[in-house]
């Protein structure tokens, strides 16, 4: 409470008396924000960390705290067994740590190693006082500021969180994952060893790699940057547009990669507490969005937007891509450059409301959908984008849509060749419609050109920056 209530009296002092007789587009105006905001960024880490559980979660970034607990403690109460009843080794050391549990290197009697997850003792406990903690804070920021009304969205997802602190439920979550994608040779989730589980306690199967953005580490391994985003944007577009159960949490930490059997990128997938189930219908309108965005279709981003709930479709479709959008360009280039970079950080500072609008008006579960497209985004961008992630995840929405239309009742869904026939339609006909418009924008530009060449047609500026 104190750090919220230092960081809003920061914010009026500087709003209201240091900035005062200041310009907003001067340079003083400015840096003056900036040391506020970051002061308040200050404050929020440290406390934090000074709190840690739900607060470290929240904060997404502080995943590494050293939280010193009784583990025999929490595995007589959980088994009746101390760790050195369960396992033939338990390393008591955590080889990692982060803001719900830390994890520790085991070997089950059969000589298997495993990774122990265990959780901090006293969490449980103390969720329901931070949830409501957090929501006064909330709620009291959102009288000192009514634009930054943000409570809503810890109501939305407070059930979300709260099954993150039972692992049982993790490790069932971890096997429907497996089960959802087990057609994905390249994909790995760590074995479950049940009778070793329990709410506070996840034990799994040890599985080496490096962290899926160490460029470093995945070039030691001889592995391919390009291979390695593919198969991530796959793995996450296949969850978003296809089976619906969606990882909400795949930061760097959560996706190791290790070399496989065929010399090429293994993922393995890891934390398995917070997914989101997005239901068929908004999986439909999603893909059929996707699409429509790729394809500049401006109409089926209106009407597929509203099926999501938004009628502010264009910032929505922006919002959803997390960057510009040209309607005369069909390109989209997976880094920004200066230019859209300074439109992004313009929009989120100029249509707050309507970025607000967009986020409650959409389903609930999109939410951690958006987490979980810019963490691929971030990922991407952080091996050099070596994969056109909007194309990439274009063509599993049209997967994923022509699957949904196979499998409608009727005579095709008992059909599996013609189910499989026609998801193949849907994508050659993307591909077709693609290719198509970026020909035909290609002629008209050559074509357009040439006559400006001859003199026959003078452009203005409009349109000398359209061909351009």
């Amino acid at each position: 409470m104190a750090v919220g209530c230092l960081i809003s009296l920061d914010y009026l002092w500087t709003t209201n008396v240091t900035l005062r007789h200041l310009n907003e587009s001067s340079t003083d105006y400015a840096a003056a924000m900036s040391a506020c905001h970051q002061r308040a960024a200050d404050r929020m880490v440290s406390g934090a960390v000074t709190n840690g559980g739900i607060y470290i979660k929240l904060g997404q970034g502080l995943c590494s705290f050293n939280h010193l607990f009784p583990v025999d403690t929490l595995f007589q109460e959980d088994f009746g067994k101390a760790p050195d009843q369960l396992f033939r080794k338990f390393d008591p050391e955590p080889i990692a740590a982060a803001s719900l549990a830390q994890v520790h290197k085991a070997e089950l009697f059969d000589g298997t190693p495993v990774a122990v997850k265990v959780q901090y003792i006293d969490l449980r406990d103390r969720f329901e006082g931070d949830i409501q903690t957090l929501e006064f804070l909330l709620d009291v920021v959102k009288l000192m500021h009514p634009s930054f009304g943000f409570s809503w969205v810890l109501k939305d997802l407070k059930e979300t969180l709260a099954q993150e602190l039972d692992f049982e439920n993790e490790a069932k979550n971890s096997e429907r994952c497996a089960e959802e994608l087990k057609h994905l040779k390249f994909i790995v989730v760590p074995k479950v060893f049940w009778k070793e589980t329990s709410k506070r306690v996840l034990t799994a199967e040890f599985c080496e790699g490096c962290k899926v953005n160490d460029v470093a580490g995945l070039r030691r391994q001889g592995l391919s940057l390009k291979d390695t985003a593919d198969k991530l944007i796959r793995t996450f577009a296949e969850q978003i547009f296809s089976t619906g159960f969606i990882h909400a949490d795949p930061h760097p930490g959560n996706v190791l990669v290790r070399r496989g059997r065929d010399d090429r990128a293994e993922l393995v997938l890891l934390d398995h507490g917070l997914y989101q189930h997005l239901s068929r219908s908004d999986r439909a309108s999603l893909c059929k969005l996707w699409r429509a965005i790729v394809l500049r279709d401006e109409a089926a981003m209106k009407k597929h937007s509203a099926a999501l709930g938004v009628e502010e479709y264009f910032l929505f479709s922006e919002m959803l891509l997390q960057r510009p959008i040209n309607m005369r360009e069909l390109g989209l280039s997976s880094v920004l450059s200066r230019e859209e970079t300074a439109y992004m950080q313009d929009m989120a500072l100029h249509r707050f409301q309507g970025i607000m609008q967009v986020l409650k008006s959409m389903p609930r579960p999109m939410l951690l959908v958006f987490r979980n497209l810019n963490t691929v985004r971030s990922i991407n961008i952080s091996l050099g984008a070596p994969v056109d992630r909007y194309y990439a995840m274009a063509k599993s929405a049209v997967r994923g849509w022509g699957q949904f239309q196979a499998e409608k009742k009727g005579v095709l869904s008992k059909l599996k060749v013609l189910c499989w026939v026609r998801t193949a339609w849907e994508s050659v006909k993307f591909e077709l419609a693609l290719r198509s418009e970026m020909a035909m924008m290609t002629l008209t530009r050559s074509f357009v050109n040439l006559l400006s060449y001859f003199g026959l047609v003078s452009l203005d500026t409009e349109m000398y920056e359209y061909l351009r």
